[in-house]
């Protein structure tokens, strides 16, 4: 196009058109790449503080407790009912933060019913420096092996009967059931109360019976009681015969029976059998659970005095059956309770000296008064004399169709410390 040929006035529109062509010209050519923007400096900033240092895990502490049981042998039912009342308490107390913040560890060692094997047992726990010994059950076993723990000065609770445990003099001997020396008083006042003048004895030949038998054949006769008979017999015994044919020939107004369980059942059988009528009486081996399921029938009617029943009008003992049978899956006797409350006297008198000092524990055991305001677990209340011996109310029981029935309950016989 000539210049000539363009009018005068359309030059502004051609300029207008040829900065158009231009701008989209550029448009279309290819981008040159170019570098990322910079980021921005990053902006000082506090320093985070360090993380805490993780504490290390603490290890739970203990207290050590050895018990040497009857777990196998002529015992072994009572001591199993002993180890599962012990089982018990330590459980129920561990739940509840242990005794001064420790947790409680056990450990039961089968002494076999055998008081050679039983002292060996003491010797070998004693190794393991326990703050407290608790069993056995059997005066027989008690009598040798509480040497060895007096020797170590550990305190040592039983379940054991004979008088002459706490006769002799040991500061770290403890019970948890009425002594014969406490028993037997109330045995003769019942059998005077009940109008009878004679009676035959019999007992079983080791220490428990032997002990029974002097301690109740001396109340007897202070009452003005005649021993018609007086016939000793041996442990595990099976044949009763010979012996309830003389019962019946003594022409005594009434029996009184000292064996161990088994035994016991066995001789209710005999009685039973051979027809013998007159009044049975004993203490609380002859009206143990354990007798009852074995003798059956030949159990009702017999009468006696028992130091703990779980048939008592009490609510804590109802109460401790009730979780006993539920955990355990059988109904428990005396020796659970006694068990039981030994674990429980433990935590009160340790929380009382405020320490785990097994000679400051016995010393402050002795004299001490323990009630189940202090202590809901101790069942009811309970009093050490200077000895080791133990004073609380007990039961005169009646067995009735299987069961044990309390007649009466009597009060306690005031022991204690002057």
């Amino acid at each position: 196009m000539s210049k000539q040929s363009v009018r005068p006035g359309l030059w502004p529109l051609v300029g207008v058109l040829v900065g158009l062509a231009l701008i989209l010209a550029a448009c279309a050519a290819p981008a040159t790449p170019t570098e990322a923007p910079a980021q921005p400096a990053e902006q000082p900033t506090e320093e985070a503080p360090a993380p805490e240092p993780t504490a290390e895990p603490t290890e739970v502490q203990t207290v050590f407790l050895f018990d040497a049981i009857e777990l196998s042998g002529g015992g072994a039912t009572v001591g199993t009912n002993w180890r599962d009342g012990v089982d018990l308490a330590v459980g129920e107390i561990n739940a509840e933060g242990g005794i001064l913040g420790r947790q409680i560890v056990v450990e039961h060692a089968d002494t076999q019913t055998d008081p050679g094997v039983s002292k060996a047992v003491i010797a070998k726990g004693l190794d393991k420096d326990p703050y407290v010994i608790l069993g056995p059950i059997y005066s027989s076993s008690t009598i040798v092996n509480m040497v060895e723990a007096q020797r170590a000065e550990k305190p040592q609770i039983v379940g054991s009967e004979a008088a002459n445990i706490t006769e002799q003099g040991n500061p770290y001997i403890f019970r948890t059931s009425l002594s014969q020396a406490a028993s037997m008083p109330k045995i003769a006042n019942y059998l005077v109360d009940s109008g009878i003048k004679s009676v035959a004895v019999i007992w079983v030949n080791n220490d428990f019976g032997k002990g029974g038998r002097d301690t109740a054949i001396k109340e007897f006769e202070a009452r003005g009681i005649e021993i018609a008979a007086d016939i000793s017999t041996e442990v595990q015994q099976v044949d009763f015969a010979p012996e309830v044919l003389r019962i019946k020939e003594s022409g005594a107004d009434a029996l009184f029976a000292y064996l161990h369980e088994e035994e016991s059942a066995r001789l209710l059988l005999e009685l039973r059998k051979q027809g013998y009528d007159k009044p049975i009486i004993g203490e609380t081996t002859l009206l143990n659970e354990n007798v009852i399921e074995l003798a059956g029938e030949a159990a009702n009617g017999v009468k006696g005095h028992v130091g703990l029943s779980v048939s008592a009008p009490v609510p804590a003992i109802q109460e401790f059956a009730k979780r006993f049978e539920e955990t355990y899956g059988y109904t428990p006797d005396h020796n659970a309770m006694k068990g039981y409350i030994a674990v429980y006297v433990i935590k009160e008198i340790t929380e009382r000296i405020g320490e785990f000092d097994s000679k400051a524990f016995a010393e402050a055991l002795h004299c001490a008064t323990i009630t189940p305001e202090d202590e809901p677990g101790v069942l009811m209340e309970i009093t050490y004399d200077d000895k080791g011996d133990v004073d609380r109310e007990s039961f005169l029981v009646e067995i009735v169709d299987g069961q044990q029935v309390i007649t009466e309950v009597l009060p306690k016989l005031g022991l204690g410390c002057q």
